[in-house]
């Protein structure tokens, strides 16, 4: 029988993950109705989308607040959805801030609820646990140790492994990298990723990029990700701006850059994890906006911020936070991490591990199961 799932998805991240969840589910029941907020990777898998994806893509608590009426009307739009169409089910993946407020929403008018990719409540406002048990029918969890906090509170839910142990592939070897972009294969590449947003690129970018100029050119083939996420002109001005000696632009070959570089420099956030998983060492750069930060500073009570270190329980990747994310603070790590070879070796036996830790299970089929169990 014909089934109607709403998804609600508002970060690139999520788009990525629900699109192997999509992929996956039409494969097994290809007359299922998928609607509700994603963006383009979910839409190629035959979803509709009823909100423009990038007005969801922000972060940080000011910058939140900046779009308060925007999420207000989401919300109530949704509400119209959910009483006239009445969804067999909803899927609501990470982005607690809205989407906890559709989970009690879909409860109100009767609709199954599964929760997938949950609320960091470890890191703060532990409440949201039990929000998660009152208001959803299903809990799909993708870090292993979140399991003793569901095992503690008595909740039952289901690890269905990381995503991103499916969704990484690397198509090309180093060799063919280097011709495809024109790089020198003799050189450490060093390459940088400074965000999916506009404003991690006014942050992070011009760092960046002075960063690379306290390097050894003559010794670095630097390579910088760009997204099709983020302004052009805003991207294309720093370079202008501040230039860089064999500077090359890398777009949509994420995962082989992450895979051949010799070293990353990345923002904070599920590149860091990516990157991890493919077993390159680097560093984690995190910069906001300041109220945002001491706000953050406050609320979350965790010792690190980087997921791989969080699923490690060690500082393995040292994360430059704030003003220590400079351009010499930058270069002088990755100058450490080059220079020292058993320390370089330590690190790829760390992230060797975590891959093998996160690679056991196939989420797109995980999650499905459960849409199954809720919907039939």
């Amino acid at each position: 029988m014909k089934k109607k799932i709403f998804w609600l998805v508002g970060e690139k991240s999520g788009d990525l993950h629900a699109a192997s969840v999509l992929k996956y589910c039409r494969s097994i029941h290809p007359d299922w109705e998928h609607f509700g907020v994603g963006g383009k990777l979910m839409q190629a898998e035959g979803f509709h989308s009823l909100f423009h994806f990038n007005r969801f893509n922000v972060m940080g608590f000011v910058e939140v607040l900046k779009h308060l009426n925007f999420f207000a009307k989401v919300e109530n739009d949704i509400e119209v959805i959910f009483s006239k169409q009445k969804p067999d089910a909803v899927v609501l993946v990470d982005y607690p801030g809205l989407n906890m407020r559709i989970a009690k929403l879909a409860k109100k008018h009767q609709i199954k609820v599964l929760y997938y990719i949950c609320p960091q409540f470890w890191a703060w406002k532990k409440h949201r646990i039990y929000q998660l048990r009152d208001y959803s029918d299903a809990i799909g969890y993708i870090l292993p140790f979140e399991g003793e906090y569901f095992a503690d509170s008595n909740i039952l839910a289901t690890y269905t492994g990381h995503p991103i142990s499916e969704e990484i592939s690397v198509n090309s070897s180093r060799a063919e990298f280097a011709a495809e972009y024109d790089l020198d294969n003799q050189k450490k590449w060093l390459a940088f990723f400074p965000g999916s947003r506009d404003n991690e690129i006014k942050k992070l970018l011009p760092v960046f990029l002075k960063a690379m100029r306290l390097l050894l050119a003559e010794n670095c083939q630097f390579l910088l990700s760009r997204t099709d996420t983020v302004s052009t002109e805003i991207f294309d001005k720093y370079i202008r701006e501040i230039p860089v000696q064999g500077l090359k632009i890398i777009e949509g070959s994420n995962y082989e850059l992450m895979k051949h570089a010799d070293f990353v420099c990345a923002k904070s956030g599920t590149t860091t994890l990516e990157t991890a998983f493919l077993g390159t060492p680097l560093i984690l750069c995190y910069k906001t906006n300041w109220l945002s930060y001491l706000l953050g500073r406050y609320f979350v009570k965790i010792k690190w911020i980087g997921l791989p270190n969080i699923i490690l329980n060690k500082n393995l990747i040292p994360e430059l936070i704030q003003s220590q994310a400079n351009a010499l603070g930058i270069s002088t790590k990755i100058k450490y991490y080059l220079d020292n070879r058993s320390v370089y070796k330590s690190m790829q036996t760390e992230l060797a591990y975590l891959h093998e830790l996160l690679g056991k299970k196939s989420a797109s089929k995980e999650v499905t199961l459960l849409l199954e169990s809720l919907v039939n």
